[in-house]
């Protein structure tokens, strides 16, 4: 049940993914009128098998794109979550705060969302990837 004042949850699983864009350092933002769902791609993920733990560097407040979000570690591995746009932190994903911050490794396009931000431009995209220019992106840099 949603409490006063909290961001409703997005249902992704059947979202069309038509304002689902990336940055090329595999993060991802899906749009949702005027706020917005951030996370990390599962390939910026490639060899973490569970999350130890999760840093937020700002709980709240203007970050500009690319600044911070969130520092991930699993053993010796640490990769940062960051700012696909400028904007306004909302909400942090209060899962990842818990034990259940292993939706991150489960569902990192899904459930596993780090936070819910308000774009500085809602409505701009400069930058940004779509689902399809991200996907040839991966294959080109893997092809053999």
């Amino acid at each position: 049940m949603q409490k006063m004042g909290e961001i409703p949850l997005p249902y992704m699983g059947t979202t069309t993914r038509c304002d689902f864009f990336y940055t090329a350092d595999h993060e991802w933002i899906n749009f949702k009128g005027s706020i917005a769902y951030v996370g990390i791609c599962s390939f910026k993920l490639t060899g973490f098998r569970e999350i130890h733990s999760i840093t937020f560097q700002k709980s709240s407040g203007f970050l500009k794109a690319e600044e911070v979000i969130a520092t991930i570690s699993y053993n010796d591995y640490r990769i940062e979550a960051h700012m696909p746009v400028d904007g306004k932190i909302l909400q942090l994903n209060k899962t990842l705060l818990s034990e259940g911050k292993n939706i991150l490794v489960k569902q990192p396009e899904n459930s596993g969302w780090i936070a819910v931000i308000t774009p500085a431009q809602p409505y701009e995209r400069k930058g940004l990837l779509l689902p399809k220019t991200y996907q040839l992106n991966l294959k080109r840099r893997h092809a053999k």
